[in-house]
């Protein structure tokens, strides 16, 4: 993976691809200053630089709406810098990053130490704050400032609004602010020890588990209060047949509710964790769930219910990892591979179209947060990624970016590959 600044490039033979519309047309892109200058067939530039796209699709920047860049606070995991590197690796542009720092984004000044550190990176950070001071659950957070500051939603993620009067008043005021509260969906008290899904597998293991009826529960709760406030209600990571039934039918009513699933909830199911003999890689919150579970995700995927493809990019160190099973911290990478389960899992087999994989993945986290969708248009900044869907390659421990290794998926066959990215006067190429 190479990193360049390049203000004038001028990429060939590319076919551009536009998400909304689906349509695909053949042609060069040449870039001035940053600024897309010329859209059109046999472009020439004498002092560009070229890039090769023959073969290869382009569109809008892509970006992944739930990360954890971990920074401040626990370097040790992740930084800024090496989450930026793993996301451009995986073909993202844009990345939203969750509260869950020390401290945590609940003040004004760590929202814009956030931003400042990311703007020499190829990669837009969008930082979400704190719905709670602390992150404790017990008072709200100075939204108002935060939003002023730059943070573009609300959550405690990494643990629930788990108080429901808190979380009808942080609606309320997100509502004013018009920024989503963006809600981890569990019951804790109905599964407070569990480190998986609560079920067959976890019961012949002897693990304690996490039922579904815990995330639920309380999405139901969510929805019912968004119905109350007006408020927008984000379900972070979905991974229950259950809760896409709920979403689904909220949103038929009219209620403000949106939602996004992880790449690996809809890849792996909870027999990994036997089949894997515990590998603390496949423990993640929510946990791997039944495959019933997963045929529901997918079908709440096409039939347009969840709204965004994200990965919930969880960096541990391996000393954190490497402990037994119950002892470890839950969470894996998501930002490499993202784009290759989802060509797999969603493309290949059908039940996405390219354009629609597309959308999930670069407009629609950006109107549900409410942030300027990239133009492929001449005058516009170039805010680009350059892909296919069909390329066959194994993951290895050589295509980690982050600065953590704790990912399932080492070794694993993925389909479709994210060749490069534009952003920022910056060209990063996977080649």
């Amino acid at each position: 993976m190479t990193t360049e600044k390049i203000p004038d490039l001028l990429i060939k033979g590319g076919s551009i691809l536009d998400p909304v519309s689906g349509s695909i047309t053949k042609s060069d892109i040449l870039i001035g200053d940053g600024l897309i200058t010329e859209i059109g067939p046999d472009l020439k530039h004498a002092d560009a630089t070229q890039y090769d796209a023959s073969g290869r699709t382009i569109s809008i920047g892509w970006m992944d709406m739930h990360v954890h860049l971990r920074e401040p606070g626990y370097e040790h995991k992740e930084t800024i810098i090496t989450g930026c590197e793993a996301a451009a690796y995986g073909g993202f542009t844009a990345v939203a990053c969750m509260p869950n720092t020390n401290p945590p984004i609940h003040t004004r000044d760590v929202v814009e130490f956030i931003i400042e550190r990311a703007e020499k990176t190829p990669v837009h950070v969008y930082p979400i704050a704190c719905v709670s001071k602390n992150r404790k659950g017990e008072s709200l957070s100075e939204m108002a400032d935060l939003s002023a500051g730059g943070a573009v939603a609300f959550s405690d993620d990494g643990d629930p609004v788990q108080d429901s009067s808190l979380m009808r008043h942080a609606l309320e005021y997100s509502a004013m602010l018009n920024m989503p509260i963006i809600n981890h969906e569990e019951d804790l008290p109905l599964g407070p020890k569990g480190h998986m899904h609560e079920g067959e597998v976890s019961t012949r293991l002897g693990l304690a588990g996490i039922p579904t009826i815990s995330e639920e529960i309380m999405i139901a709760r969510d929805i019912l209060l968004a119905d109350y406030t007006g408020g927008h209600v984000h379900v972070a990571h979905i991974s229950t047949a259950g809760g896409v039934d709920q979403v689904r039918h909220a949103k038929k009513s009219g209620i403000n509710v949106t939602t996004e699933v992880c790449a690996h909830h809809f890849t792996l199911t909870d027999k990994e964790v036997e089949r894997s003999e515990f590998d603390t890689h496949t423990k993640m919150h929510p946990p791997l769930r039944p495959q019933s579970d997963i045929d529901a995700i997918k079908a709440g995927l096409a039939d347009g219910t969840i709204d965004v493809i994200c990965t919930d990019h969880a960096p541990h160190a391996s000393f954190e990892k490497e402990v037994e099973f119950i002892a470890a911290p839950f969470g894996i990478l998501g930002l490499e591979t993202a784009w290759g389960l989802t060509g797999r899992e969603l493309i290949g087999p059908g039940v996405l179209s390219l354009a629609e994989a597309v959308r999930k993945l670069s407009v629609a986290p950006r109107e549900i947060l409410h942030i300027d969708v990239p133009r492929l248009e001449v005058g516009a900044p170039a805010n680009l990624t350059i892909f296919d869907a069909t390329t066959e390659w194994t993951f290895e421990a050589e295509n980690i970016k982050s600065k953590s290794v704790n990912t399932p998926f080492v070794g694993h066959k993925m389909v479709g590959k994210a060749w490069a990215i534009y952003n920022k006067g910056q060209l990063v190429t996977n080649d």
